[in-house]
């Protein structure tokens, strides 16, 4: 996931293991001073590249205790004990997690930050002993998985909040409410597109004084040590990177547009990588119903290059267009020339003026684009009636100024302490991972597939 730290190859472990117990990433000053809240017992499940974010985002969270951490791997488990004790946290380390559920009898809530087969499993422990819980996503690697997530938060009536985080990021929040619901920028929404593309990178290594003995591994579903570093990539433990990096922005189309897909065609291939499972490039194409019309949206995930323009989601419209993304250099929106004027939403404060930030400079008019004259210098005319206007990049005038998952995790705790309601819960949550998993299925059809509604539902 591009929302991971840098993942350690095997040069990189080589090159630090031996300063594990000396170094530590450096987090931001946890927010301190008086409240009047108790603080919420939390404890973290999984211990690496993810679990690490996460913790990283709630350590600027103020009233936020850690009580314990689990990970198989000592590794892992280590980092986080020694990570939390420096911000004052006193977190027991767990190798079993129903160990730490029984152990903690106080715990309010819990990470789950294990590879996604896992997920179903660790969130319905928690779940059944009392505790809300806040999934990494994707929900889980099977359909059948997060149905089991969605209905034991039911049975319990704990909270569930799936870690699509960009439902909680203001920017995002901004567009979908302002822009595209209320003021209607956008006109009509007729397509959508999205990528999220990386360079080749090496397979995770690990030292090698600290590798887990094969017995171990076995016993947790691990085939090896390669596999267990690199789970992402086998088919036994995760959907691959379509539901790696792929489900953030496919839940962005649902999110944005309302609405879950009706087909989706796919292709895609185990074409660079020989030490993995799991596709390496995948391109689908989904159709969305909706009140105004079908969307048709593509999406692609390519590991073998980083070309192409970033990770983005872009939604284009008959009078406008919204290009999103956690980075904000990516962001703009853009009007076309037939659209209403825009001034009521800039003195409304939801949009910028073009000009204000990167992004295109206000076109000519049609009429004052040069053309070259023959035996002569240019001048203007009017432009081929097959050409159309440039678009005018305007800007969005918010900023996110945390870490890209505190938001989500902040909205996960309001909940938990005040009733504010979840802002992407298990049966969303559950609807975004059938329109993702069918993905792999309609590339190993080599068909287009369809959904019913009846699909999307617990």
């Amino acid at each position: 996931m591009a929302d991971s730290p840098p993942l350690l190859t095997r040069r990189d472990f080589l090159s630090t293991s031996a300063k594990l117990g000396a170094v530590l990433v450096a987090v931001p000053y946890l927010a301190r001073g008086a409240s009047s809240q108790a603080p919420l017992n939390v404890a973290l499940i999984g211990c690496g590249e993810q679990g690490r974010v996460l913790l990283n985002a709630a350590l600027k969270i103020p009233d936020l205790r850690f009580k314990g951490v689990c990970d198989i791997w000592p590794y892992n488990r280590t980092y986080a004990e020694r990570l939390l004790k420096k911000f004052s946290h006193d977190a027991k380390p767990f190798e079993d997690y129903r160990e730490m559920l029984s152990a903690i009898p106080d715990l309010d809530a819990v990470l789950v930050a294990t590879p996604d087969f896992m997920h179903a499993e660790h969130t319905i422990a928690a779940l059944k002993a009392g505790r809300h819980v806040y999934c990494e996503k994707l929900m889980s690697n099977t359909v059948a998985g997060a149905r089991s997530m969605v209905l034991a938060a039911r049975e319990t009536g704990k909270l569930l909040q799936i870690g699509h985080q960009r439902r909680s990021n203001p920017r995002y929040l901004h567009a979908r409410d302002k822009l595209v619901r209320e003021a209607h920028l956008l006109g009509r929404i007729t397509n959508a597109t999205g990528q999220w593309n990386r360079a080749v990178t090496d397979d995770l290594g690990f030292p090698a004084n600290q590798a887990l003995p094969e017995a171990k591994l076995q016993a947790y579903g691990y085939a090896n040590m390669h596999e267990f570093r690199n789970w992402r990539w086998f088919k036994r433990y995760a959907g691959g990177p379509i539901s790696d990096l792929g489900a953030h922005q496919i839940d962005v189309f649902n999110w944005m547009l309302g609405a879950n897909p009706t087909s989706v065609l796919a292709g895609g291939g185990a074409d660079y990588y020989r030490t993995h499972e799991w596709y390496d490039n995948v391109m689908a194409i989904y159709e969305f119903p909706t009140p105004s019309g079908t969307v048709r949206a593509s999406y692609q995930v390519l590991t073998t290059t980083s070309a192409g323009g970033g990770y983005h989601e872009y939604f284009m419209g008959d009078e406008g267009a919204l290009k999103m993304s956690e980075n904000p250099s990516y962001t703009k929106l853009y009007r076309e020339a037939r659209a209403p004027e825009w001034d009521q939403w800039v003195n409304k404060a939801y949009i910028s003026r073009p000009g204000s930030g990167e992004g295109a400079p206000v076109p000519l008019k049609p009429w004052e684009k040069p053309r070259p004259k023959i035996g002569g210098p240019s001048r203007s005319t009017t432009v081929d009636v097959r050409e159309t206007a440039e678009l005018s990049a305007w800007d969005i005038p918010v900023t996110l100024d945390k870490a890209i998952h505190q938001p989500h995790l902040e909205n996960f705790f309001e909940a938990i302490r005040h009733g504010t309601p979840l802002n992407c819960p298990a049966e969303s949550a559950f609807a975004t991972a059938v329109t993702v998993l069918k993905v792999n299925e309609a590339v190993a059809a080599r068909r287009m597939l369809t959904f019913e509604p009846s699909d999307f539902v617990v």
